[in-house]
């Protein structure tokens, strides 16, 4: 080898030491990295809780049924767009023409094929076209055993025997702040379980109203923040034992998606309407014959109660249940059975689970004492239509106060103006006595109170009113932050309503 090649071999090998000496450290140092090293927290309640959710997801997945419908052609005219709350059939509105797909959830009630969802949800389907798909993904053709829309439930069955069925939980039971977990098919992705809490019980929310039922749609919702969007209506809510608590059926929204709120019918009102609709293929349900309405802080001070609870009774029905009871307009159920009410769609709620010839007990709050009274509920089809104050032939006689009709009466601090009725507008409007609202000023007492120009005040505290004078007396006796019960006649419909005297 010559010089040159052994001082060149010599250089290169010290070029490879340095490097050796520079970057041996550093490859050896990434050699040894760790990502992520740090120690987990010690949390021995981790494990039972994920265990908890993952057990009932397995549980109750297999119960739960994607429901497909082919819906009958629907004109214009029945198209409803409510953007505040909304059925899960999606976005509403679309006023379609043709039959149309539309989908929901249900589960499994029985193992001979009955499966709970909503009455929304195949309300108008083609009958011959509703598939069901289980988490097997086996499908099967279902039919309509019964509707309810009073309650937004329905039945239906498909001929098959291998399922798994749901197993029910007492929602009456269901407290506030309990963790949930809702199971569906939100926006076609099927077999999708979230999880939240119960974040309210006994809500009433308005939605059956807007869908054709009026008052007597039964709503006292279970509500909660498990992610629930279009496509899970029908499935159930359960709680962490599995059990089935609610059925989810709404859901509050600005932009027709899941914004933190879902609303489901407690399964202990849906279990009767079930067994119903299976027996007989609907409803016998129990009624009192009444009309009721809740109560705030104003209308209590006015009855003479210490707190707002219980329902108030508008309008007893002639020779219903309830007036043969010896119920009268006025009082207010604050327990059923022993239950104490809190509102009035929680009474609603308890009596709807009952069958005509049932016998409730209802506690009365009636003039500063509670009464207790032995109902014996009839079928709707049984009660006699409302009853109307006053009778044609009874307004015939010359009344003192017309020639006085024109004079007004003023309560400035409640924005009130009222006149004498004429015998006219007391035969007119079907009454033996009272005072006519001649104005309301716009944000006044009165007119944030319900009251309109044209109602007839019939009386105040319990005490008939033939004058406005009767009225004033009633009114000048109070002192600011005093209430006063007014009943008032408007079109055919008689109500209570309150209306406080301002401090001054």
């Amino acid at each position: 080898m010559s010089k040159k090649s052994i001082i060149a071999s010599a250089l290169l090998l010290l070029i490879g030491v340095a490097f050796s000496f520079i970057l041996g450290p550093r490859l050896a140092c990434e050699s040894q990295l760790k990502l992520g090293g740090a120690q987990p927290i010690n949390n021995p309640d981790y494990k039972s809780l994920s265990k908890a959710f993952i057990d009932v997801s397995k549980a109750v997945s297999p119960t739960v049924v994607s429901i497909t419908v082919t819906t009958k052609v629907k004109n214009n005219k029945d198209q409803k767009n409510n953007e505040w709350f909304f059925h899960f059939f999606g976005p509403e509105g679309r006023q379609p023409q043709v039959p149309q797909m539309e989908g929901g959830s249900g589960f499994v009630i029985s193992s001979d094929g009955y499966i709970m969802t909503n009455n929304h949800v195949v309300a108008d389907a083609d009958e011959k076209k509703i598939d069901v798909t289980f988490s097997d993904g086996k499908k099967e053709k279902a039919k309509i055993i019964g509707t309810d829309p009073t309650t937004d439930l329905a039945i239906i069955k498909v001929e098959r025997k291998d399922i798994s069925v749901a197993a029910f939980g007492n929602s009456d039971e269901v407290e506030i702040g309990e963790m949930v977990v809702a199971v569906g098919n939100p926006l076609g992705l099927e077999g999708t379980v979230t999880a939240g809490i119960v974040s309210a019980t006994g809500r009433s929310i308005g939605i059956l109203r807007q869908e054709g039922v009026g008052n007597l749609g039964i709503e006292n919702f279970i509500q909660t923040d498990a992610a629930i969007n279009p496509g899970n209506s029908g499935g159930p809510l359960v709680n962490l034992r599995g059990e089935v608590v609610g059925i989810n059926s709404a859901i509050a929204t600005t932009n027709q998606r899941y914004q933190g709120y879902g609303f489901a019918i407690p399964i202990n009102l849906a279990k009767v309407v079930a067994e119903d609709l299976i027996k007989n293929g609907k409803v016998r349900r129990g009624y009192l014959g009444v009309l009721i309405s809740p109560i705030d802080d104003k209308m209590a001070k006015a009855l003479g109660m210490d707190k707002p609870e219980g329902a108030l009774i508008q309008e007893v029905q002639k020779d219903g249940a309830a007036e043969d009871a010896g119920i009268k307009a006025g009082d207010v159920v604050v327990a059923i059975d022993g239950k104490n009410i809190k509102a009035s769609n929680e009474l609603q709620s308890l009596i709807a689970r009952k069958h005509p010839g049932e016998k409730v007990s209802l506690k009365i709050f009636r003039d500063g004492k509670s009464l207790e009274k032995t109902v014996t509920l009839r079928a709707r089809d049984e009660e006699k239509d409302i009853a109307k104050n006053g009778d044609d032939d009874q307004s015939k006689e010359k009344d003192d106060s017309e020639s006085a009709s024109s004079k007004t009466v003023t309560f400035e601090n409640l924005g009130l103006s009222i006149q004498a009725l004429t015998s006219d507008i007391k035969k007119q409007s079907k009454v033996d006595n009272g005072v006519i609202v001649s104005n309301v000023v716009p944000m006044s007492e009165a007119f944030n109170n319900g009251l309109v120009q044209g109602d007839i005040i019939i009386q105040a505290d319990k005490k008939d009113i033939n004058s406005p004078k009767d009225l004033k007396s009633i009114i000048d006796k109070k002192k600011g932050g005093d209430a006063i019960l007014l009943r008032i006649k408007r079109g055919e419909t008689v109500t209570f309503t309150a209306i406080q005297i301002p401090k001054e």
